[in-house]
């Protein structure tokens, strides 16, 4: 089972006939586009087939940070450290942010060049990260037996709570005006003239002008049931938590073979840094040629498996009529197996890295499915090929930190507001599927 996650209270009023945007998707993203929607004062619709949070967006590591992104996405992650800075006045609720700094270690001379590299490319934005040598990485981080050769480090880079961040965002969604409805899974859209009229949900129907598809690992399967082929694929991302320690580092660290960060309750999320499992599904063979290129860079890092995910995927439906039972609605809750062999090796190398982390065992796992797209960059756009759909997906592991980001533009985007940050990096367009027309 997955971490126990903060519950908001069911909707005090029923489903709405009409509403201005319907947000699909309860995650961190939807839930902070449905804020900032409402936070402008047009009437949205948060749906979310299961409870707010309860996927990936309460299972990632809890990381914010600039440190370490791809250029593209420098300017979003910028902004959203701002917003998360202003997030729990806003949202009226802790997300338990706290700007702690973020450390990533360097065993090699190389690791160390590599991380040069990053700074040059991210100088532009003026990101005040800065290599550390060893001694300073000693002294800002005190206890190591692992002898490295310095580190990366970000101060003003944070973390949050990802079991309270999702609900207590959509609280304040709900606050400020917007309807939140849970174990309530939004079926298909309506069309009509070639642009968005609607949607139908397992509780009724919602006119609408404006849909905004944040479903994280499952909007590729519901774009394909009206004929829309979003590039997407699924890895496993495997978590644990661990007793509290007495006294612990307060920023987290990233290894190249662990990573840890400190939590409210004292203890620690630690994760098997540079090693990802990915389960082979059928859509694994038919984006292979849109995925070969990152394959090929990332290839060390990546477990291609085959297992009961498979099975699953092949023989879930990829098409249904609206008044039929969806996929969403027999499986309200994506609960993978956590990899207990990876979270064992980030414990030990942990604990050979940082000896005080003997103290402080793994009392908790779970893992989480995170959508990932071909550049590794989310889709925060309007789709052309049908007026009124917008997505807000394929974080590709990045979308907690960048959640408020991501949801303010795209509210900027919906709302026809200039975009907090150029948009242009994250355009659906941008992959060859988003220049098709709909599939018949």
């Amino acid at each position: 089972m997955g971490p126990a996650v903060d519950r908001i209270p069911p909707s005090p009023t029923p489903l709405p006939r009409r509403t201005d945007v319907v947000v699909i998707g309860g995650g961190i993203a939807g839930a902070s586009t449905a804020l900032y929607l409402a936070d402008k004062g047009i009437a949205v619709t948060l749906c979310e087939k299961g409870e707010i949070g309860a996927e990936q967006s309460s299972r990632n590591w809890g990381w914010v940070r600039v440190m370490g992104r791809d250029p593209n996405e420098i300017p979003l992650s910028l902004a959203s450290l701002r917003l998360w800075d202003d997030l729990d006045r806003l949202a009226g609720a802790d997300t338990g942010f706290r700007r702690a700094g973020i450390v990533y270690t360097c065993d090699t001379a190389r690791d160390v060049a590599g991380y040069e590299a990053w700074l040059a490319s991210a100088r532009a934005y003026d990101v005040p990260s800065r290599l550390l040598d060893r001694a300073a990485l000693a002294a800002l981080v005190p206890g190591a037996a692992r002898p490295f050769a310095g580190a990366l480090y970000t101060p003003n880079d944070a973390r949050a709570e990802p079991q309270k961040a999702a609900p207590a965002i959509a609280c304040g969604a709900r606050a400020k005006g917007a309807a939140v409805h849970t174990q309530c899974a939004v079926r298909t859209i309506e069309t009509a003239a070639g642009r968005v009229r609607g949607v139908v949900t397992e509780l009724g129907r919602i006119d609408c002008s404006s849909v905004v598809l944040a479903g994280g690992a499952w909007s590729r399967l519901f774009c394909g049931n009206f004929g829309l082929d979003f590039p997407a694929l699924k890895t496993t991302g495997s978590v644990a938590r661990t007793a509290p320690l007495a006294s612990g580092p307060e920023l987290a660290v990233g290894g190249s073979d662990f990573a840890f960060r400190k939590r409210l309750d004292g203890g620690y999320t630690i994760a098997r840094r540079g090693a990802m499992v990915s389960e082979l599904t059928p859509d694994h063979f038919r984006l292979f040629f849109d995925f070969l290129p990152t394959a090929r860079r990332e290839w060390r890092e990546l477990s291609l498996r085959l297992g009961k995910r498979f099975r699953i995927e092949w023989r879930m439906r990829k098409r249904w009529h609206a008044d039929e039972v969806t996929p969403f609605e027999a499986v309200r809750t994506l609960d993978p197996e956590p990899s207990a062999a990876l979270l064992d090796e980030a414990h030990r190398n942990l604990v050979a890295a940082w000896p005080l982390f003997k103290d402080a065992p793994i009392v908790e796992r779970w893992a989480g499915l995170i959508d990932v797209t071909p550049d590794a960059v989310p889709v925060i756009s309007a789709v052309e090929a049908l007026p009124g759909l917008h997505i807000a997906s394929g974080f590709s592991g990045h979308g907690f930190g960048i959640g408020p980001g991501a949801g303010r533009l795209m509210a900027d985007l919906v709302a026809g507001d200039a975009p907090i940050v150029d948009p242009q990096p994250f355009r659906f367009d941008r992959f060859p599927q988003g220049r098709r027309p709909l599939a018949a």
